[in-house]
This record gives structure tokens, sequence and C-alpha cells, in this order.
């Protein structure tokens, strides 16, 4: 019953039980309200890196390229704490209203860095992957909302499995990279490399719908009212892995122009 999202796992509602009351249950609607919350988190913390990475810019000679300390600070600061933060909220759910908020501050720094860097090489491209993102993110809750898309076993179970595959090529590319090995062609902006990339997109977006049904199950369990910020943490996960995906599809497609 696991997602192919490690946040959303039907563990998590067992370990997290009922809500004393119905007035302390978790809702549909205080769930989109906190998603939205830590959204707007993210981009406030994503501006902050973000003008750093451009100020950099404008203070240095055309192909000159150099990271400050206090850029580099941040970046360690948003990946480390970010992934200490997750498995803190994973393992403790009860926390979400405390760890989700730092966990979309921490994921803002680095994104916003991330998507300075592609926005310096690739002008416009991070306007296209918001566009693209929030245009998958509506039309995947349109599709699970008419129930075009039904969340059956075989479909969970088929998202579970090609999203650990993707994990476990990324996992084995970062432990052979340390021997200077790399997986050919699907990071280049060939077709083999498009094609890739259009895949995981495509799997990074069904994962939306898994993480829909996921949060639609716990609304109906009444589960206890501090899970509607896990929920909007766990949603964000997704976001944030889709975005990237979209990302780098993107840049490969500028760079066949």
């Amino acid at each position: 019953m696991a997602t192919a999202n490690p946040a959303m796992n039907e563990a998590v509602y067992r370990r997290a039980g009922y809500a004393d009351s119905p007035a302390y249950a978790m809702t549909l609607n205080g769930t989109v309200l906190k998603s939205f919350a830590l959204l707007v988190i993210l981009v406030v913390a994503g501006a902050i890196t973000w003008t750093k990475v451009f100020q950099l810019k404008e203070g240095m000679a055309e192909g000159q390229i150099a990271v400050p300390g206090s850029l580099v600070g941040l970046l360690l600061l948003g990946v480390i704490g970010g992934l200490v933060t997750c498995f803190v909220t994973i393992f403790k759910p009860s926390v979400a209203p405390f760890t989700a908020p730092l966990y979309a501050a921490l994921e803002g720094l680095v994104l916003g860095a991330i998507s300075a860097m592609f926005e310096w090489r690739y002008q416009g491209i991070v306007t296209e992957a918001v566009g693209l993102t929030l245009g998958v993110l509506t039309m995947m809750l349109l599709l699970y909302g008419t129930r075009i898309i039904q969340v059956t076993e075989k479909f969970r179970l088929g998202v579970v499995a090609a999203t650990g595959a993707i994990f476990l090529l990324y996992l084995v590319e970062f432990v052979i990279g340390f021997f200077g090995i790399h997986v050919p062609y699907i990071h280049e902006s060939g077709l083999i490399g498009i094609g890739f990339s259009l895949v995981v997109v495509v799997i990074a977006a069904l994962n939306l719908v898994l993480d829909f049904d996921f949060i639609e199950r716990g609304v109906a369990m009444e589960a206890p009212k501090y899970m509607e910020w896990y929920g909007g943490f766990s949603l964000l996960v997704t976001l944030v892995w889709l975005y990237l995906e979209v990302l780098r599809l993107l840049a490969k497609l500028n760079d066949r122009k």
C-alpha cells in the first residue's frame, strides 16, 4: 500500500490513528490551505538564493564562474537540513506543523539557487518550468477528480515500480560517479536523453495522483488535524521532484536548438 513518495505511506495513517473528535480531524480544505502556505514559504525562501546568484552574476566578467562561500553555505544548509527534516517528518508525522514549513524553507533555498543557475544559462526557462509544473498539477487533479484516472492496486504498484526503478538508476549513477563513471545518454540532449526525461516527468506526474488519493483517504479516515500539514508536506515532495525534472527536460530541449 506504499506509494512511490516515501512520505505517502499507508503506515503513516496507522501510526497517526484517528482524531479525538470530528472537530479535530483532517479536512480537504485544511490540507489545501496548508499546501498553499508551504508553497508560499518555498517561493519566499527561494527568492533569497535566487537574488544572491544574480547579484553574483552582475559582479563577474563574461564566462567567469565563482560561487561565494555564503551561497555554498546556504545550499549545504538547504540540502542537508532538508533531508534531515524530511526524514524526521516521515518518521514522526505529529511534528509536521513545525517541520513541514521548515522543510519548505530549506527546499526553497536549494531550488532558488538551482533555478537561478538554469535561468542564467537559459533565459526564460524558469517561467516555463513553473508554468508547466502548475499545468501538470492542475491536469492531474482534474483527471483524478473526475475519476478519469482511478487509483487501483495495479495502477499503484505500477507507479511504485517505475519510480523505484528511476530511484535505483539515480542511486547507481551517484555511486559510480565517485569513480568517474557516468550512465551514458540519459543526461544528454539527444533523443534518448529527452525521451528519458519525458518518461520521468510522466512518472512524477502520476505520483501526484497517488498523493491526491493518499490525502483523500486520510480525510475519509478522520486522521488527526496535524496530518493536514503532513499531507501538504508530502505533496510538496512530489512537486519539487516534478519541477526539477521539468527543468532538466526544458534544458535539454534548449540545448538542441
